[in-house]
């Protein structure tokens, strides 16, 4: 398969076989029936926050030891737009895991958006499994707690997180149904 390019903000984004996980194109696939959650200047970056929000899972760009702090700050570097950055950033919850690891300091690099493309992008995010099932917010949360060892950052900040997660499905789902409604 070649790689796919495409700009955002003026910067090119290629996607080469390989470097994104099997959930990614998932999590895309749930931005596009999201959609009508976001107004049409949200819908581009919901799509490419979703194709980015889990680089920094790759060792070429890790350095903090948060993907999500590793994965926005790349993504500065790159020249991507702030925006794109913070929602990389924040994305799922992010602050709690940061908190955990002690790195909230890095990440007050970028604000936290609060708004229905945020929403969006952790509902996409949060009802997704590794291998690119769609699945419920809570088999998610029992998948991610199962694969983390019960005091790890990872399982503690998804506990923690479990109200503010929810909160953004909730809204999520109240845009999507509103737009359905008019």
């Amino acid at each position: 398969m070649p790689p796919t390019v495409s700009t955002f903000g003026g910067c090119s984004l290629m996607l080469t076989p390989g470097s994104v996980t099997r959930s990614v194109p998932v999590h895309v696939a749930a931005c596009g029936s999201v959609p009508p959650a976001v107004t049409d200047d949200g819908r581009e970056l919901l799509v490419v926050a979703a194709w980015l929000h889990d680089i920094g899972y790759s060792p070429a760009v890790r350095d903090a030891g948060s993907q999500q702090v590793d994965g926005a700050a790349h993504l500065e570097r790159e020249g991507y737009p702030e925006r794109l950055c913070a929602l990389v950033a924040h994305h799922s919850a992010a602050s709690y895991e940061v908190a955990e690891r002690g790195l909230g300091d890095r990440l007050a690099r970028w604000e936290r958006e609060r708004s229905p493309v945020a929403d969006a992008l952790w509902t996409a995010d949060m009802t997704t499994g590794p291998g690119g099932q769609r699945m419920s917010y809570p088999e998610r949360l029992d998948e991610i707690l199962e694969r983390y060892e019960p005091d790890s950052a990872v399982a503690r900040a998804m506990t923690t997180a479990r109200t503010s997660i929810e909160a953004a499905i909730d809204r999520t789902t109240r845009h999507l149904e509103r737009a359905r409604l008019s």
